[in-house]
């Protein structure tokens, strides 16, 4: 059997078109079952066998949980995986017992054990539900799914509300995840990059579209440790959101960077011409390829709506004072050509061998994996700076649990409202939040290998 590769794939597009439709979704207030289980996916064509997988419900992506903004929301995990596990509500503004880090705010759920998530939804917006034990192996077996938060009265009108949780897998020549998770040429480079790429689990996804319709298309990057650079073909519009937090004015939709966790909420137009088709493509070394198709079937109406407005802005506190803020400095270093020999673990000084043998490749600020104090403490209500340099040969996926922040700019103006930032190798990159969140939050890479390997700190909030 021919080796899977990703032009295979992009050149494929094998996928049958469905029918698009605006969500619905029932009350977030009673008790669901998230039952995390092993299961099987048409993830390659038809001539490759089903992929064994692991997700939630058993299948890739696990269900997509909608509810309200301000709906509680009450999930109960069931692990019938081989593997204790978790769940992390990735980018909601979530009490501390219910943020899912296993060993630092619950336990790790045993196989055939239970937990019981129940939290308030504060903020509209697209988000993501995925483990975080074993992250780095859970994850690229497929275990993930979208949590979509919608607006009240002031929601856009669109005619479709999509969801594309966009991932790479590294597939063997028989269609099935390789193993070898804790290789280690993968923890001290990029990561695990994959070599197939799906669109909610599917390799062809499609969806048929009249012309002038307008679609808000809700990205989410669910890779472990693969960048995209997202471009549309025969789609025109607007980005609105980014990491679930609207943006204060729509931004026209060039080429849109996601690293792994990143969100995007795109309000498109479909452009194409009826029998044409339009694409979001991910733009590679060797070319652009399409990852999602829009064949155009009829018309919609006549003309192309007049642009959207802003979304309604989530209530994320505005930043004090930033001369006045608490200040606080994070380096990157280690992995593969970044120098660093030896760095502080479990409270002692160990030379890069020996870290290596302890499956630990980075460190920040000399500590590779947890250290025993917090990288900073905070006050409740407090404003607090990070500066993050990225003193590697490899860009990194900054995850703040349990906050949103902002960049602050070269000219001391302030980014949009994120969860998660991408440093490139030499870049530093400083953030402003409010620590409005009690407990004691992570901060990580989200290139699961680099977490894994060292690339993790936490601070205290209250």
């Amino acid at each position: 059997m021919t080796r899977i590769t990703r032009r295979q794939f992009h050149t494929s597009m094998l996928g049958a078109a469905a029918a698009a439709t605006l969500p619905t979704f029932a009350g977030a207030n009673s008790a669901q079952v998230l039952r995390a289980r092993e299961g099987s996916a048409r993830l390659a064509p038809s001539e490759y066998p089903e992929t064994r997988i692991w997700g939630y419900g058993g299948s890739v992506p696990g269900p997509v949980l909608r509810a309200r903004q301000g709906e509680r929301m009450v999930q109960r995990l069931r692990n019938d995986l081989p593997q204790a596990s978790s769940v992390h509500w990735h980018g909601i503004r979530i009490k501390n017992e219910m943020d899912g880090v296993a060993g630092m705010t619950q336990s790790a759920v045993a196989p055939g054990e239970e937990f019981l998530y129940e939290f308030v939804l504060p903020d509209a917006g697209t988000y993501w539900y995925h483990p975080h034990n074993r992250t780095y192996e859970q994850m690229a077996r497929g275990l993930y799914g979208a949590l979509i938060v919608h607006e009240g009265l002031d929601a856009p009108e669109v005619d479709m509300d999509e969801v594309l949780l966009i991932d790479d897998w590294r597939l063997t020549d028989q269609a099935q995840i390789a193993e070898g998770f804790g290789d280690m040429h993968d923890w001290a480079h990029a990561g695990r990059i994959g070599n197939w790429i799906t669109v909610n689990g599917n390799s062809g996804w499609s969806r048929e579209v009249p012309q002038y319709s307008r679609m808000r298309l809700r990205l989410v990057n669910t890779a472990n440790a693969q960048i995209f650079a997202l471009e549309t073909r025969g789609l025109e519009g607007w980005i609105v959101a980014l990491d679930g937090m609207p943006l204060e004015a729509p931004q026209p939709l060039e080429r849109l960077t996601l690293a792994p966790a990143q969100r995007a909420d795109l309000i498109v137009d479909v452009m194409a011409d009826e029998g044409e088709g339009a694409f979001l493509a991910n733009i590679e070394r060797d070319g652009g390829f399409a990852i999602a198709a829009f064949p155009v079937v009829g018309v919609k109406r006549q003309a192309r709506l007049p642009a959207p407005g802003a979304l309604p802005p989530n209530p994320v506190p505005s930043l004090g004072p930033l001369e006045t803020a608490t200040r606080s400095k994070l380096q990157m270093e280690g992995g593969a050509m970044g120098g660093m020999r030896s760095a502080i673990m479990g409270g002692r000084t160990m030379d890069i061998r020996d870290m290596v043998a302890e499956g630990k490749v980075w460190a920040f600020n000399g500590i590779a994996d947890m250290g025993e104090n917090p990288l900073l403490e905070a006050a409740l209500g407090e404003t607090v700076r990070i500066a993050m340099i990225n003193d590697t040969a490899w860009p990194h996926g900054m995850h703040l649990h349990g906050h949103h922040f902002r960049q602050i700019r070269a000219d001391g103006t302030v980014g949009p409202l994120r969860d998660t930032t991408l440093i490139d190798r030499g870049e530093t990159v400083e953030i402003a939040f409010v620590a409005d969140n009690p407990g004691d939050w992570l901060l990580h890479c989200h290139m699961l290998e680099h977490s894994a390997g060292g690339m993790m700190t936490w601070l205290r909030v209250g």
